[in-house]
């Protein structure tokens, strides 16, 4: 007896499956997915609740002094935070600024630009004067306060015209520039720029490390040089825009005087800096390109698993150097891994390139005992000179 109701006549197989449903004659066609943005892909890259990181000229100095390194052009270019991806990874960074001298140096720019920027203007006109009459009481200090950075930057865009056009004077107090960086918008904000009665403009570089006898510390004026090339490359944008205006390729660098809370300044020209910055930020894969190469839903986003994130990290090339510990926050993760592979590159650029065709630590020694390639120069001199090693430590020992 079958087993189906009176009622329900039995189905062949069939009529059991469901056809597949044809369109009325004149129906509108059935939309096709929506291709997904590049914003959206890079929010993806993020995470869902994680909101962008902006680029600042620090990182963009870092980046321009390692543009092959493919996976920190995209985590900035995404605007990923890479110090919370560093901790979810366990190799948190350790560096950065303490919050002493946070505050030292907010308390340091306040005195400096107090009284209407009167003694900043007074600098600038000491060191950069170029014989114009000195800076007054009317002095001009525009209001460049505007809703997000994009707001900010077409007011500090409009503050520079209106300043150049009137010849005088003016003190622009931390303005908003905005610079494209591997395809993607990067917006800084200097200390100040100094629009002079001439036209031109001069960056201003706070800093609350001292100027002892009228020098200060050379590292430190170099990574100030490289930040203030930044400044100056995002003027220059704006400038070429402007008739009369002119980006001046000398900062002004103001400093504690001595071991005293005074401030004295001091001009660095930046031509060499901002020309190599400017090269290197060429040569930057544009984001859309490095993005389009991962896999679907690839993410890095902190509140996944440190297995999941290694993963991630791993699918974007990295070009570690030590130089990097002092200017990025993945650094230590991308150490370990590039030690774990025997990369020449975990002991400096330089080994890397007088190395040539060898690109192992491993393969280095192997070719110092001997045991490299006899027509590759790189071996033949790591031999050589494992040879004179060891004969001057038999005539030693």
């Amino acid at each position: 007896m079958s087993s189906y109701p009176p009622s329900v006549p039995p189905q062949s197989s069939a009529q059991q499956s469901p056809r597949p449903a044809v369109p009325r004659p004149g129906a509108p066609e059935p939309a096709a997915p929506r291709p997904t943005t590049l914003r959206q892909r890079l929010a993806g890259l993020r995470g869902p609740a994680v909101p962008p990181r902006p680029l600042d000229a620090r990182a963009l100095a870092a980046l321009a002094a390692n543009p092959g390194c493919g996976r920190r052009a995209l985590l900035d270019g995404a605007g990923v935070d890479k110090t919370a991806l560093a901790s979810a990874l366990g190799s948190p960074a350790a560096f950065g600024q303490s919050q002493f001298a946070i505050v030292r140096g907010n308390s340091f720019e306040a005195k400096v630009k107090g009284d209407g920027g009167a003694a900043l203007l007074r600098l600038v006109h000491e060191h950069l004067g170029a014989g114009a009459e000195p800076p007054g009481p009317d002095a001009r200090v525009p209001d460049l306060t505007a809703a997000g950075p994009e707001g900010r930057a077409a007011r500090t865009a409009l503050a520079l015209r209106e300043a150049t056009a009137a010849a005088a004077w003016t003190l622009l107090d931390h303005p908003m520039l905005a610079l494209e960086v591997a395809g993607t918008p990067a917006y800084l904000e200097p200390d100040a720029v100094v629009v002079h009665p001439d036209g031109r403009w001069t960056v201003v570089e706070i800093k609350s490390f001292p100027m002892i006898d009228g020098a200060a510390d050379a590292a430190k004026v170099g990574a100030a040089a490289r930040q203030s090339a930044v400044y100056v490359l995002a003027l220059e944008k704006t400038a070429e825009k402007l008739p009369g205006a002119e980006a001046g390729h000398t900062v002004l660098l103001v400093c504690p005087k001595d071991f005293s809370n005074l401030p004295t300044a001091a001009p660095v020209d930046v031509r060499r800096e901002r020309a190599v910055t400017r090269r290197q930020l060429d040569r930057l894969t544009r984001v859309e390109e490095l993005a389009g190469a991962l896999p679907e839903g690839l993410t890095f986003d902190p509140a996944r698993t440190a297995e999941e994130l290694a993963e991630a990290v791993a699918a974007v090339g990295a070009s570690y150097a030590p130089e990097c510990l002092a200017a990025c926050e993945l650094a230590f993760h991308c150490r370990e891994k590039a030690r774990a592979a025997d990369e020449l590159t975990s002991l400096g650029r330089s080994v890397r390139g007088e190395l040539g065709a060898l690109t192992t630590v491993e393969a280095a020694l192997a070719a110092a005992l001997g045991g490299g390639r006899a027509d590759d120069p790189a071996s033949a001199a790591l031999h050589h000179a494992a040879r004179l090693r060891a004969e001057a430590l038999e005539s030693t020992g």
